[in-house]
């Protein structure tokens, strides 16, 4: 069969749809936005029909894919860990509707937080609901999960969730494709209480979910993608690790053998009985996980007597933040660091930066000169790359805690009588998650400026499109807000007088005022100009 290089985003969508997927959905949240942008892309995607359009946020992504499965088509949806929080409500409750046609959650973790405001683990997400996880280790196996991941969800009637990391979905590998396979036909379920989370019905399916756990285990022991090497010629250590870690590990041994016995975990539940089996013949046990310590808290839980010693994350081990690296999993088993070289001191570090002609740079700082006779500590931001307004020269914002808590910040601090409260949030995040928090606004006559940074694009992520484009102001006035208080500008430089005099008028109208600087992403229009050359 055909050979490709792929990301594994990349490896994890071609599989999807070489296995007879029908619809992705998704909202961009790195490092899982390559998966649904490639399917855009696809020529195969294109001729088969395939839903590949971004969706407002994680939650009506989830629903969407859920409908999908309903009407037994295959269906994927994709977002980064923190967008699994805001599609936590259906996820949860997905579990006892179980899918019928196949459904993968795929989600993206972000260990080291290179994008992110947290480093949470969705694997602890899985267990909590209770359902199938799968976490590849390599690329191909990112293609071939895809097609175990449905058959999986089709066989149990059970979304399936499939967990990536930073550097598994970001870096490229050959990958060997398989013989395609046709969609599923349009189909209802035959139960049709299946989708009815009506008490009576949902304590039934809760019971059934239980019931099913034994066949979960059953297969994860049965897995193809699970690895128990439980003889070696040294049991004074046992080892076990998951998904992405297992490289680390290898690279550390080369193309030595591992001298340890061994048991690799890319899908759970996890085989407790081989990791007992393991334990009882091991005088210790090693935990490498990327991610949070979820397994070995799992083992320093009910059913080991705790008497032989557990290293990992938890007991300093290995840090209890941030990435897995060779290096990492060399000192813990007692070995010399031995890769990389130390970066010179002459290298310094640069962080992130709004980039040269950013249109958020003019609307900084005309909004710093309007408020500056109140002093500091006024502005509430939100999730976009008009977050690094936060860093110098322009010390613009000071908030940033998740998507659309801008505007509810900056609400609950104008109920606290702050003055002026001022929410800045971008256009593809009003879309997500700021309407919501703007009708609470309206409600209360809240006394309020908000600020829609609106560049036409989801620029954080590369610039996909988003849902309101085009229409955020018929949206603020379809919400309540008065006409006369939606103002718009061009942010440039030389229409500062201008846009510093907007922002004051509007910070001295009593009530929820919104404001619209609008100018095209610099990026997006260098790609737009280089189409066209």
């Amino acid at each position: 069969m055909e050979k490709l290089m792929l990301l594994g985003d990349e490896a994890l969508a071609q599989g999807a749809l070489d296995a007879g997927i029908s619809g992705f959905y998704g909202y961009p949240g790195t490092p899982s936005t390559e998966i649904i942008e490639f399917v855009q892309r696809s020529k195969q995607a294109i001729t088969d029909n395939v839903h590949r359009t971004w969706s407002s946020n994680e939650k009506t992504a989830m629903e969407s894919a859920l409908g999908m499965s309903y009407a037994g088509k295959r269906a994927m949806v994709t977002m980064k860990h923190v967008g699994l929080n805001v599609a936590a409500d259906p996820f949860m409750n997905s579990a006892l509707t179980g899918a019928h046609g196949g459904l993968l959650i795929t989600v993206a973790d972000d260990p080291s937080m290179h994008s992110s405001q947290n480093e949470q683990d969705s694997r602890f997400y899985g267990h909590f609901a209770m359902i199938p996880v799968l976490e590849p280790s390599n690329q191909q196996e990112c293609y071939d999960m895809a097609f175990y991941g449905f058959e999986l969800s089709e066989k149990y009637h059970i979304p399936v969730m499939i967990r990536l990391t930073t550097r598994l979905s970001h870096s490229r590998s050959g990958v060997t494709r398989r013989a395609r396979l046709e969609q599923n036909k349009l189909n209802k379920p035959e139960d049709l209480f299946q989708f009815m989370l009506l008490p009576a019905v949902a304590r039934r399916k809760y019971k059934n979910l239980i019931a099913m756990q034994e066949n979960y285990v059953e297969e994860s022991t049965n897995s193809p993608f699970n690895e128990f090497h439980l003889e070696a010629t040294d049991y004074s250590k046992g080892i076990i690790t998951t998904g992405l870690a297992y490289n680390y590990l290898r690279e550390v041994y080369g193309d030595s053998p591992i001298p340890y016995p061994m048991i690799k975990v890319c899908q759970y539940p996890p085989p407790m009985g081989k990791i007992h089996e393991l334990y009882n013949k091991c005088d210790s046990l090693y935990f490498f996980e990327e991610g949070m310590p979820v397994l070995e808290e799992l083992c320093k839980g009910p059913g080991f007597n705790g008497i032989k010693p557990m290293h990992g994350r938890l007991d300093g081990t290995l840090d209890r933040d941030g990435e897995l690296n060779p290096n990492k999993v060399a000192v813990a088993l007692g070995m010399p660091a031995k890769f990389g070289t130390e970066i010179p001191d002459i290298v310094v570090g640069r962080p992130p930066a709004l980039c040269v002609g950013c249109p958020h740079i003019d609307s900084y700082i005309a909004l710093n000169e309007a408020i500056k006779e109140y002093g500091r500590g006024h502005v509430f931001s939100d999730i976009g790359c008009y977050t690094l307004g936060f860093m110098p020269p322009y010390n613009a914002i000071n908030s940033c805690v998740d998507m659309g808590a801008s505007i509810t910040m900056a609400k609950g601090a104008a109920d606290s009588g702050l003055f002026p409260a001022i929410a800045v949030i971008g256009d593809s995040t009003f879309a997500h998650s700021g309407m919501t928090g703007l009708m609470d606004c309206i409600y209360d006559k809240t006394n309020i400026v908000v600020v829609i940074l609106d560049n036409s694009t989801t620029g954080m992520t590369g610039g996909q499109d988003y849902t309101a484009f085009g229409r955020l102001e018929e949206i603020c006035l379809g919400l309540g807000v008065e006409k006369e208080h939606i103002r718009t500008f061009f942010p440039f430089v030389k229409n500062h007088a201008e846009m510093t005099q907007i922002y004051k008028e509007e910070i001295a109208y009593e009530g929820v005022s919104v404001v619209i600087p609008r100018r095209e992403c610099v990026q997006t229009l260098k790609k737009k100009f280089k189409r066209e050359a």
